[in-house]
């Protein structure tokens, strides 16, 4: 979590900044390590990598009642994670409260500026709110239903980063430059998730446009958003258009990645999605499976090539490659579509599925993260494709539910494709909401 949104100006009067070889960027100064910047800052963002969300809220209960935050952006850092953690907790109208209780000015209020306490920041100027504040403070309207509201502050978060990077000058570090560029992408990527969870696919082609044009300025062509932009032509209906895009992605990566497993696992991926939109899944599933021996971590290759081997009725086998995955590599493995996927196909497999899914249940109750959300294992639903993965490495996902664009088996009106979404720090599950498969139906398949 970056602790500020700016970065600050320092006078002549203050101590010379740090070296850009050590952290130039968000803050200019004193400021080497996260303790540095906040009391036990690095424990907190410790406890959030690994899911612990109830014991940041205890941590921050406690240094709010033992007094242990004098500077005003200690309260803006902690009340950042207080509320990242009900958000990924699901409490959205507890976070919505905790803002409204602690925020009595406008983000961009000279309140929440250095300059502002010239006599606890001497010579210091710019804004000390936290970016991630300013991102959940846009988010969540829209998980209490009011998405207008939600919009329209993504709109002005994203007019705030673009606005930020104009006034970069030459004398801004690259650091610096760099992280309000992953900011506006970050920004963009969450507005295109609310647009594409209300298949407003022409609003999220031209973002995504923008995107991949601002990319070619600096470093070439992104091959991940280039990937994205394939997938909602494809919900669009344009596969022709997919196509020359995959293959785009797929010539940047032979040229330009050579070896790098990501980005040959995200050519491969998108030859397979293309797989599956024409029911080839013996080619799907070849194609996953050189995902899987490059990398066996990765949960999106993994998760879709079990379905494809279910669509080929070989139910057993797609069981065995998402139990494996469980036991090889739970904390990557361990998300709610892929559960979801499990214990659908545990009811379409056995007779006392209700055992089966309690025992997967317990198991999850003892190694899942405090977000898990244990739903996901009470009853099945048609098995969700995943298209691809975003901020591999961390364990949050976020996942959209799109159109149906597979028309697979026979009630093809109810499949969903599912994007395993932005590298997004506030999660909110959407799932496909479709019957469940009956052995009747399966058999017809």
């Amino acid at each position: 979590m970056d602790p500020v949104d700016s970065q600050e100006t320092l006078t002549t009067a203050d101590p010379p900044p740090l070296s850009s070889t050590t952290a130039d960027d968000p803050l200019t100064s004193q400021f080497g390590t996260l303790n540095d910047l906040c009391p036990e800052l690095s424990s907190l963002h410790d406890l959030a990598s690994r899911g612990s969300y109830r014991s940041i809220l205890d941590k921050v209960s406690r240094a709010r009642k033992l007094s242990l935050l004098p500077l005003p952006h200690h309260h803006l850092t902690y009340l950042s994670y207080n509320a990242l953690a009900l958000t990924k907790l699901r409490r959205y109208a507890d976070a919505q409260a905790e803002l409204d209780s602690t925020l009595h000015h406008h983000l961009d209020s000279p309140h929440y500026s250095f300059q502002f306490y010239p006599d606890l920041y001497p010579g210091r100027s710019g804004s000390f709110v936290p970016f991630a504040l300013r991102w959940i403070h846009a988010i969540l309207p829209g998980k209490l239903g009011q998405r207008g509201e939600t919009l329209d502050r993504l709109y002005t978060l994203l007019d705030f980063v673009t606005t930020k990077l104009k006034d970069l000058n030459a004398s801004s570090s690259a650091v610096s430059a760099e992280l309000w560029r992953k900011r506006e992408v970050f920004v963009i990527n969450t507005i295109i998730s609310q647009h594409l969870s209300h298949k407003e696919f022409g609003v999220c082609l031209d973002l995504i446009e923008r995107m991949v044009g601002r990319s070619g300025e600096f470093e070439g062509r992104d091959t991940v958003l280039l990937s994205k932009l394939g997938y909602v032509k494809l919900q669009l209906g344009d596969l022709e258009g997919a196509k020359g895009t995959f293959d785009e992605v797929e010539g940047l990566v032979k040229e330009k990645m050579g070896e790098e497993v990501e980005y040959r696992n995200l050519a491969s991926r998108n030859k397979a999605l293309v797989y599956l939109v024409g029911k080839d899944y013996l080619s799907a599933v070849r194609e996953y499976e050189e995902c899987i021996e490059r990398d066996g971590s990765d949960v999106v290759a993994v998760n879709n090539k079990a379905i494809c081997l279910m669509y080929l009725r070989e139910l057993s086998g797609s069981i065995s490659v998402l139990e494996s995955a469980l036991e090889r590599v739970p904390t990557v493995a361990l998300n709610e579509t892929l559960v979801v996927n499990l214990c659908s196909m545990y009811e379409l497999a056995y007779i006392n599925h209700s055992d089966i899914k309690r025992t997967l249940s317990n198991w999850i109750a003892r190694v899942a993260p405090d977000d898990f959300d244990t739903s996901c294992d009470v009853s099945g639903v048609i098995p969700v494709f995943l298209v691809h993965e975003y901020g591999k490495g961390d364990r949050e996902y976020r996942f959209v539910e799109l159109n149906s664009l597979l028309e697979l088996g026979r009630p093809s009106k109810n499949d969903k494709l599912a994007v395993l979404g932005d590298d997004i720090r506030v999660v909110n599950h959407l799932r496909a909401k479709s019957q469940q498969f009956t052995r009747r139906q399966m058999r017809n398949l």
